[in-house]
């Protein structure tokens, strides 16, 4: 009777579970919070930004599609287009098409490249958590058996009432390290197909971009605002 209500007198909720935890397993148990928190802050700013990204690519698709236009585009599209602009104005007057569309091209992907970049910060940290985390969790979970096992050497009880607050604490930690680990590998996988996949469908539009600027008729197509239209070369 003594022991069913030394057991029931134990609060296991979650709340009681952290403030009754060993500092040891406290210190755990924060630090997979603290990144859990920052994981979810990183996977809703790449969800945000992969969607202006194939907002921007569908409207380099429509660029190579449309008509020339004086509009100036924004976002990818702007940063392609000025970087194929200054790209051709470093080209001589007699310059064959081939070796103007090969540069453009080179240009506009040395462009795409940069941007891509910018994406992929914060990815190595969704890596890491991903496969660090259970084993954080783990130490917590080990520490906090030791600590059940040192109870019941001083107690020398072997009861549920005696080991049960330990055990609880310790697989708390592991569920902790679990639940920063899978979002993050499930969110680290994610993000790295949907810019492998930007990357190639930009890669084709790209070259079909250079092919049609490096025609002599492509001096109207879509430019920035500011600048003068592409043209085969400058004299020299």
């Amino acid at each position: 009777m003594e022991q069913i209500t030394v057991t029931a007198a134990h609060d296991f909720s979650f709340y009681s579970l952290i403030l009754q935890a060993d500092p040891v397993v406290k210190a755990v148990m924060l630090m997979l919070v603290v990144a859990s928190v920052a994981c979810w802050a990183i996977i809703l700013e790449k969800t945000v930004r992969l969607w202006k990204l194939g907002r921007d690519l569908k409207r380099l698709e429509r660029t190579v599609g449309d008509n020339p236009t004086t509009e100036a585009p924004r976002g990818l599209v702007r940063t392609l287009l000025s970087a194929a602009h200054h790209e051709a104005e470093d080209g001589g007057r007699n310059e064959p098409r081939g070796e103007l569309r090969a540069r453009l091209e080179r240009a506009m992907r040395l462009a795409l490249k940069s941007e891509l970049q910018r994406l992929e910060v914060g990815l190595p940290f969704l890596a890491t958590i991903g496969s660090a985390a259970p084993f954080i969790g783990l130490f917590g979970t080990v520490w906090g058996i030791m600590n059940s096992f040192t109870s019941i050497a001083q107690q020398k009880d072997t009861s549920l009432a005696v080991v049960a607050p330990g055990i609880a604490e310790a697989l708390f930690a592991t569920a902790l390290g679990l639940a920063a680990a899978i979002p993050a590998v499930m969110a680290y996988n994610m993000i790295a197909v949907s810019l492998g996949r930007g990357a190639n469908r930009a890669g084709s539009t790209i070259a079909e971009l250079a092919k049609r600027l490096s025609r002599p008729q492509s001096e109207s197509f879509a430019r920035p605002v500011g600048t003068e239209p592409l043209r085969a070369g400058k004299a020299s």
